[in-house]
């Protein structure tokens, strides 16, 4: 279901203290999901998570994830200097090469980051910006279709990340000729799965692979991480991921390829799955509009939120003080873009929306504020935390015109 662990009166609270629409996050859920993969994972050695920054990329929220024990997945220079912003440093941040600029690799490497080398070519490119370090990680695409029994779960071959297998043991060698002392793998496969086996089922192709290169190639296996791709359920009939059965799925994986004693340490670096849930996007009905079909126009737009527009994904709505209402009318719900895709549900089954209302749009927590953008001059919104004594603090102000035009010259 979708994630109801916050009454109607917080929404109502938040929205009396800022004008919609903002994104609101709960402090709690997010520690509370934290702990809850650390526990999952407490037998694995060296087991950190790397919060995928690109999932949330706000300073605030990566220094409750530092204080939870995880690290920083970053992927560009900006991302970088809010992990640095964050407080992290040294082998709390994992920078993961994606054909970026040079220079990125330099200030990673005076981080002291992890790398996680996406592509052959990047050891020369990581040689000349900062150089080599003792242990380096290498992105694994085994390219074909990833399957989880009879349903195909992701296409690795069409996918643009990653080094193939035949790849894998002379970029290795060459590693180590230029002194490195051990390698880390790293795969990416599948996306936004609650099914509990895929995390296992990746695990042991890397368990595999990783057991395999080290004596391919005489270095160590010092870590796996198995990235992301753990979901969230965000329609009301999908389950939710059960986190203690997938870590138990992957010891015993590890103790299949490794036994018991080993000490190769396992990573993660889930986004979605840890502040997924523990957002929304709450915004009023300000407009209703009968032709064809049945519309009501709210206050936020795909400006604040594009995946419905970009994928047509599903997110739950509800309106506050009518949870128990029946769904007895049926709306497109938009925003005020000149798209006609900017709509954030479609023929879909609401109590009556009154002008004024205020709806929450859920699981806006992961990809919502941060996929923002500034078309038709519309303008990114707001960011509230939710404290845990139940108080509110704004941790990013809404743009303003200023800001719009603040880069023209």
């Amino acid at each position: 279901m979708p994630n109801f662990s916050v009454s109607d009166d917080v929404f109502v609270r938040a929205a009396e203290q800022f004008p919609t629409p903002f994104h609101l996050y709960d402090e709690a859920g997010i520690r509370r999901t934290a702990r809850t993969l650390n526990a999952a994972f407490a037998w694995a050695p060296h087991f950190q998570e790397y919060f995928a920054v690109k999932a949330l990329p706000n300073p605030h929220i990566l220094r409750i994830f530092r204080e939870e024990g995880c690290g920083a997945d970053c992927s560009s220079e900006c991302e970088l200097l809010l992990a640095e912003m964050a407080g992290f440093s040294g082998e709390e941040i994992m920078f993961s090469a994606n054909a970026m600029p040079p220079e990125e690799f330099d200030h990673a490497r005076r981080l002291n980051a992890v790398i996680n080398l996406d592509d052959i070519s990047d050891i020369d490119l990581l040689l000349a910006h900062g150089g080599i370090p003792e242990v380096v990680c290498v992105r694994y695409n085994p390219g074909g279709e990833f399957h989880l029994g009879n349903a195909i779960m992701g296409s690795p071959g069409e996918s643009k990340y990653g080094w193939t297998k035949e790849q894998l043991p002379i970029g290795l060698k060459r590693l180590k000729e230029l002194g490195v002392k051990g390698f880390g793998l790293h795969a990416f496969l599948a996306s936004n799965t609650t099914d509990n086996s895929y995390y296992p089922r990746l695990a042991g192709i890397l368990f595999d692979l990783g057991a395999e290169m080290e004596k391919a190639c005489g270095l160590p296996l010092r870590f796996v991480n198995l990235s992301g791709g753990v979901g969230i359920p965000y329609r009301p009939e999908e389950k939710e991921a059960d986190i203690a059965a997938i870590g138990e799925g992957v010891r015993q994986e590890y103790v299949r390829v490794f036994g018991a004693n080993a000490s190769v340490g396992i990573k993660t670096e889930l986004g979605r799955y840890m502040t997924g849930p523990h957002g929304w996007l709450l915004t009023h009905a300000v407009h209703e509009k009968n032709i064809y079909k049945h519309y009501i126009g709210v206050d936020a737009c795909a400006s604040n939120l594009i995946r419905p527009a970009m994928y047509g994904a599903y997110h739950h709505i509800h309106i506050c003080g009518k949870r128990n209402a029946p769904a007895d009318h049926v709306y497109d719900v938009t925003g005020c873009l000149c798209e006609n895709n900017d709509k954030f549900a479609v023929d879909r089954k609401l109590p009556k929306v009154e002008k004024g209302d205020l709806l929450v749009i859920h699981d806006t927590g992961a990809h919502g504020f941060a996929m923002g953008y500034q078309y038709n001059g519309r303008l990114r919104s707001a960011e509230v935390l939710y404290t845990q004594d139940g108080s509110f603090r704004l941790i990013r102000r809404a743009e303003t015109p200023e800001d719009y035009f603040a880069t023209l010259l």
